[in-house]
């Protein structure tokens, strides 16, 4: 298996600004981020999600995703689910409200005490939820609503953006359409460090890893796996040439 860049989590917040919750939402999300676990999750622009940002969808694509949604309608989760895969966990803020047994938040621009309230308890379940999709141990200590735990704190950081998290995204063309596949570069380098020639052993192994980041429909393997030993056999040269 490719040795990728560190498992990150992407958190992505509904941009909804009609609403009081979608305040809710980006201040959860920006509180995660840079408060609760600056060290474990990125943020993920859902207008340039929506947009076709290679690089928000290819993160999307491999790593597990966080979205918070302020209504029912779930904007976020719907969108992460279609563009790129689905969404590890997701919350929505009415739901916390109601669970939490909080006041209505209220205040698009300037959030009521409710709200401030329903910022922290939801930035407390995601934060929950970041540990659950790594792996790490949680603990909640307390039981009021809205109240994070202190161990949640962190030391203030800036909220990185999943376009840096360096995952290369490789675009080739495959029974005569573009496709995106995520770590190629990767898996051909470590390939070409074991020693290995671009044979008919070699693309098995070449498909079976690139199947481990990236979606290959059973009816395109047969293309997919020559392309790829192309592109293996290129980049080989390229190599030697070097």
């Amino acid at each position: 298996m490719v040795d990728l860049p560190a498992k990150k989590v992407g958190i992505v917040a509904c941009s909804g600004e009609e609403l009081a919750e979608g305040t809710v939402t980006r201040l959860a999300a920006l509180k995660v981020l840079e408060r609760l676990r600056p060290n474990d999750t990125v943020t993920i622009c859902l207008p340039l999600f929506l947009a076709g940002g290679e690089g928000d969808r290819a993160f999307a694509r491999f790593y597990p995703t966080i979205t918070i949604d302020g209504c029912e309608r779930r904007c976020a989760a719907r969108a992460t689910e279609q563009h790129s895969a689905r969404p590890a966990a997701s919350v929505v803020v009415r739901d916390i409200v109601a669970e939490t047994g909080l006041a209505q938040p209220q205040g698009r621009r300037r959030l009521n005490d409710a709200g401030l309230q329903a910022v922290e308890a939801t930035a407390t379940k995601v934060a929950a939820l970041v540990d659950e999709a790594l792996g790490k141990p949680w603990s909640r200590q307390g039981d009021q609503p809205g109240q994070p735990e202190a161990t949640l704190e962190a030391e203030p950081a800036v909220a990185t953006c999943s376009c840096g998290s360096g995952i290369p995204v490789t675009k080739l063309t495959i029974d005569g359409k573009p496709v995106e596949l995520v770590a190629l570069r990767l898996i051909l380098e470590q390939l070409h460090a074991a020693g290995r020639p671009p044979d008919a052993t070699t693309a098995a192994e070449l498909l079976s890893t690139v199947k481990i980041y990236n979606e290959v429909p059973e009816a395109a393997e047969a293309s997919t796996s020559a392309t790829l030993i192309r592109e293996y056999a290129r980049f080989c040269a390229e190599k030697e040439r070097a």
